[in-house]
């Protein structure tokens, strides 16, 4: 029978947990090589593996803590580990939570109510499982997201309730188990990397899902969950680097080792602690987590090393350092636990849990790549505020400092004391008052859009919905698809809005003489962000995003076929990916010149993407026509003819550019008349 009798003193305990601070140096380069990712992806591509480095950390000294309480006592007190991690987490979280809402109620008001969701899933601790259903991964672009980084936070936190309980039943077996244990974790490690491997979607991964564009996603109850960035989320597969903590707890205790034959071999682990730090380095310099798409405007590539080992690879390069730095004879925990990397590391959670909302109220939209002078500057303000919250949330909370003041002031209270709780409270209930008007504030706002480019595009649906709805049942020609040929048929259909339009159904609005009808734009989100202009003009808009031109030519030829094309067609397509000549030249069977006497083309734009030039080279030819005008869109825009162009340098971020883009198109028509003054 196991004996479970506490040691009879200290120097006992094999499991004891001494001071460590080389996991503390560790901890340290972790840190700022995720901070330095967040700020600019380009300086450290896979900067973010840090918080893998984390993972293995907090697996290992937890489960270590677990060992030693059990050995020490013969039990585990749940409830005072819970309470040391909530002391630990929870106070400078919501400090920073409280401080956020109050920035959102006063300088970001547009904000609020699309942060909510976030400041609720930060509070439970849910923020991962949150952001895998609402789409808001890693690679979601959206205007604000200050929150983001709390994914990781969740993660452990769901690890620090449920692994104290795991560790109840295996010690209660008897601690002579931990090694075959530690095997099977090693093996829930492994087996978490071949799922990754296995799930992971490759190649491009359109961020928009639709019913024509839903590679790479799920569909669970009605919304598309992305798979690679569930991957990359979850709990579970990113409980990997966790479990590869916890087994190396389970064989590898620093007292225990000190008393073994491995005690000797401080020289050899330095050497093992350089070959990790190299493939650390070298994972983090090489891998992506995604990189913009190859072809599509808004789509994202994920790195297929990172999914098919790179985490696992990452975790045993960490515990590669994690032997060294905890063995007292190797010169790796004396070096990476130097002052400096000591002080990064004991407050590497304030940092990783300030940077990013600092980062985001600097630059206001997540993705946007800092600069090295917008750095330094969200440095010069983290730095300090993790201190301040160190020293005066942190510690002294970690210290019991609330249950140490509370049991004072049960004492008889002198002409001091009394002073001083009169300041407290009259401090109290005005900081009380803020926090309690922020959150009234946030709780009541509206959810609305955030950013220049999506309250355009949301104006733009706003329009298109509220057109008519012409209600009839009539027959209604639409366009199928035989054999790759596009060809007009009948069938009953209810009419639609053409703003609406579906991809295989036009509805006629008329049957006016061609001169009559009104003009026809068709195009993506370029030209949806100038929907209202167009329509001032007289124009009828046909616009969505992420759309290419196997759509345009769908909906040109619909509109043939139920003869609605009149005189006039304005047409913008190859931004969001390429588009063939034999794309453009189907789109112009539906344009004859004696149909449709002026057919304009604009070029298109988007920095850094391959398929620009070749598809402005195909819409030059199209010149070819009689029929056919170009209008030099990306050129304006390289010459910066385009004022308020949004940041990714193909949006129409502001009315002054939403009126230009429209004026452009009604000067290169003929129609003068229409032109207005950009304000």
């Amino acid at each position: 029978m196991t004996d479970w009798s506490p040691p009879r003193s200290p120097k006992g305990q094999i499991s004891r947990v001494p001071h460590l601070p080389g996991l503390d140096g560790l901890r340290a380069l972790a840190v700022v090589a995720v901070m330095i990712y967040h700020a600019n992806s380009s300086w450290l591509h896979g900067g973010f593996l840090g918080v893998e480095v984390f993972f293995v950390i907090s697996g290992y000294l937890i489960t270590l803590l677990l060992i030693g309480e059990h050995e020490r006592s013969g039990r585990i007190d749940l409830r005072q580990f819970w309470l040391r991690r909530f002391r630990r987490l929870l106070p400078a979280l919501y400090v920073m939570l409280a401080f956020l809402m109050v920035y959102l109620a006063i300088f970001m008001r547009e904000a609020r109510g699309r942060t909510r969701g976030d400041i609720v899933a930060g509070v439970t601790y849910v923020t991962n499982w949150y952001q895998i259903w609402v789409g808001a991964g890693y690679t979601a672009a959206e205007a604000f997201a200050p929150l983001r980084h709390l994914w990781s936070l969740a993660v452990e936190e769901q690890f620090y309730l449920v692994w104290p309980l795991v560790m109840m039943a295996i010690l209660s077996r008897g601690r002579t188990h931990l090694p075959r244990v530690a095997m099977w974790l090693f093996g829930f490690a492994v087996l978490m990397t071949i799922v990754s491997a296995v799930l992971f979607v490759p190649g491009d991964i359109d961020s928009a899902c639709t019913a024509d564009s839903s590679r790479g996603y799920w569909q669970i109850a009605g919304r598309c969950i992305s798979i690679n960035d569930t991957l990359y989320l979850n709990t579970f597969t990113r409980a990997g680097g966790v479990m590869l903590g916890a087994a190396f707890a389970m064989v590898w205790r620093p007292v225990a080792i000190m008393r073994g034959p491995l005690r000797d071999k401080g020289r050899q682990l330095d050497l093992l602690a350089l070959g990790g730090l190299v493939v650390l380095a070298f994972v983090i310099w090489k891998i992506h987590l995604a990189d913009p798409a190859l072809t599509m405007l808004t789509g994202s590539r994920f790195d297929p090393w990172l999914f098919r080992g790179g985490l696992f690879v990452t975790g045993i390069a960490t515990l590669m350092v994690v032997a060294a730095v905890t063995h007292s004879r190797a010169m790796a925990g004396r070096l990476l636990g130097n002052p400096v990397l000591s002080w990064v590391g004991t407050r590497s959670y304030g940092l990783y849990l300030y940077h990013w909302p600092i980062y985001q109220i600097i630059r206001r939209e997540a993705g946007i790549e800092m600069s090295l002078t917008q750095f330094i500057v969200a440095m010069v303000l983290t730095v300090p505020i993790t201190e301040a919250s160190y020293r005066l949330v942190e510690m002294p909370i970690r210290r019991g400092a609330i249950g140490n003041w509370l049991r004072g002031e049960r004492r008889r209270p002198t002409q001091a004391t009394l002073l001083r709780r009169r300041r407290l409270t009259v401090a109290g209930v005005g900081v009380g008052v803020v926090f309690g008007w922020a959150s009234v504030s946030i709780a009541m706002a509206p959810n609305q859009c955030v950013g220049a480019v999506e309250c355009s595009l949301a104006d733009a649906d706003a329009l298109l919905d509220e057109l008519p709805v012409p209600d009839s049942t009539e027959a209604v020609p639409t366009v199928t698809t035989v054999d790759g040929a596009v060809t007009p048929t009948t069938t009953g259909a209810t009419l639609v809005a053409p703003t609406t339009l579906p991809p295989t159904t036009v509805a006629p609005t008329t049957t006016l003489p061609v001169e009559q009808r009104p003009p026809i734009a068709v195009g993506e989100s370029v030209m949806k962000g100038a929907t209202a202009q167009l329509q001032a003009g007289g124009f009828t808009v046909y616009a969505q995003e992420s759309k290419q031109g196997n759509w345009v030519a769908q909906v040109i030829g619909q509109l043939h076929a139920s003869a609605q094309l009149g005189t006039t067609v304005v047409i913008q397509t190859g931004t969001n990916g390429p588009v063939s000549a034999e794309q453009y030249a189907e789109i112009m069977t539906f344009l004859p010149a004696e149909q449709v006497p002026t057919v304009v083309f604009l070029t298109v734009r988007a920095p850094g993407k391959g398929w620009i030039d070749p598809n402005n080279d195909n819409i030059y030819a199209l010149r070819q026509y009689p029929n056919v005008t170009v209008l030099e869109w990306k050129a304006f825009v390289d010459n910066g003819q385009i004022p308020g162009m949004s940041s990714d340098g193909v949006h129409l971020a502001t009315k002054e550019a939403q009126q230009t883009y429209a004026n452009y198109i009604f000067d290169v028509i003929g129609r003068r008349d229409l032109l207005q003054p950009v304000s």
